[in-house]
């Protein structure tokens, strides 16, 4: 994609955005910020791993593993290259766990009338999750085969986290677990619709990098 940073891209006519994000800087930017918000991601996530079977490893770390996808997605746009299926898994999953952090941490404030710094600082980064998975959706490729893959792994991964019991531990709103649950796959269901309506529809936006 050959425009300049930060201004109006002269063959494709394309908003500033849009061509600041194909930038190789803006990249590697975004690429190195998910990188330590990755790491971060799993550390936090190291006490409840240790108290989980093996057989659930994978699907307890989600908001690092959402992000752990886009680190992918990042590392093909800078060789210039697609990867549909983890694509459609970053997306989605993007949007979803950004969203359901930011909800989760709202619901703790509700409920003990205050939030710890550390609160303020998931919402924001995750957040900022929601808001990139959807922003690089005119640069993604993916299909509806890509796509039907992504929603079997997060329906897959709604039933381990409400049937087999293995959601992100927030203590404080354990009381209202059924109604996360339900929340959660509606937030799945809305995830998947976003991805569809900006990834695959006919009518979508389509950039190339």
């Amino acid at each position: 994609m050959n425009l300049s940073f930060l201004k109006w891209g002269k063959t494709m006519n394309v908003p500033a955005l849009y061509a600041a994000l194909a930038d190789r800087r803006v990249l590697w930017m975004l690429f190195l910020a998910n990188a330590a918000g990755t790491i971060y991601g799993y550390i936090w996530y190291g006490w409840q791993l240790r108290d989980t079977p093996p057989a659930f490893w994978l699907f307890v770390p989600d908001s690092p593993t959402a992000s752990l996808f886009f680190l992918f997605v990042l590392l093909a746009f800078l060789w210039r290259k697609h990867w549909p299926y983890v694509e459609a898994l970053a997306m989605v999953t993007l949007f979803k766990y950004g969203i359901w952090a930011v909800a989760m941490n709202l619901l703790v404030l509700i409920v003990n009338g205050s939030l710890p710094r550390q609160g303020y600082m998931l919402m924001a980064s995750h957040l900022a999750m929601a808001i990139e998975g959807i922003l690089y959706a005119p640069f993604y490729q993916f299909k509806w085969k890509h796509l039907l893959v992504a929603a079997v792994w997060t329906l897959h991964n709604d039933i381990i986290d409400y049937v087999f019991m293995q959601f992100p531990r927030y203590e404080d709103v354990y009381r209202y677990i059924r109604e996360i649950g339900y929340f959660t796959f509606w937030l799945s269901i809305l995830s998947l619709l976003l991805a569809y309506r900006f990834a695959v529809h006919k009518r979508r936006l389509r950039l190339e990098l």
